[in-house]
């Protein structure tokens, strides 16, 4: 689900002074307490540090806590079912995927140093987030129905749209039917994620600690 993959938000590029640093001055502390686990403030000041990497900048501690709570509920039910986890093969592809998403390997480079990442703690994030994000494919993709309906209207709607607002000629329906297939069935599974995410929060308990006064 994308509010888990993370992973993840757009927007101008955040100062980086606005990004907790790692550094004596901080002290780590318990932002909340999901059932008997913790989340630390480190956890959540990590996760911020791949979001600047991702988008140019991070979230606010809440959100990012917010995005925490549920990773570690998709987390816990992909343990228990012993879902596998991936190889370094898969891996790698996402890594790979990540930096391709970038204009060019310099501006990759430059991101991830502004975000005080490694490339270990980069490879990291990476497999966590692919582990919950197909744990997620593999619960949720079966329910979700596809129509040829809902096909010919997010083309009628989206690709030809976005096609002509960049002076291109759009291609054919069926050339896109199978990316317009799968990103349906993308907003399905993130849909229906999302709702068991809410459900399942009901039944947890969850104890928030984090002030956000405290940076």
């Amino acid at each position: 689900m994308s509010r888990v993959i993370l992973l993840v938000a757009s927007g101008a590029l955040a100062a980086l002074a606005t990004i907790p640093l790692r550094s004596q001055e901080v002290v780590d502390r318990v932002a909340a307490k999901v059932e008997s686990d913790v989340i630390l403030l480190s956890d959540i000041r990590a996760l911020n540090r791949y979001q600047q990497l991702l988008d140019g900048k991070p979230e606010t501690e809440a959100q990012a806590l917010d995005r925490l709570i549920d990773q570690w509920i998709v987390r816990t039910e992909a343990d228990v079912s012993r879902f596998p986890h991936p190889s370094d093969a898969d891996i790698e592809r996402s890594l790979e995927r990540l930096r391709a998403s970038f204009v060019s390997p310099e501006e990759y480079e430059a991101r991830k140093k502004q975000s005080g990442l490694s490339d270990s703690e980069v490879r990291g994030m990476v497999a966590s987030q692919l582990y919950l994000s197909s744990y997620l494919d593999s619960r949720f993709r079966a329910a979700v129905q596809i129509d040829a309906k809902a096909i010919e209207d997010f083309y009628r709607n989206s690709v030809v749209p976005r096609a002509a607002a960049r002076g291109q000629e759009p291609p054919s329906l069926d050339t896109a039917r199978d990316f317009i297939q799968e990103a349906l069935v993308q907003r399905g599974i993130n849909e229906q994620a999302d709702l068991w995410l809410k459900e399942s929060r009901g039944r947890l308990h969850i104890e928030k600690l984090l002030d956000e006064r405290a940076k």
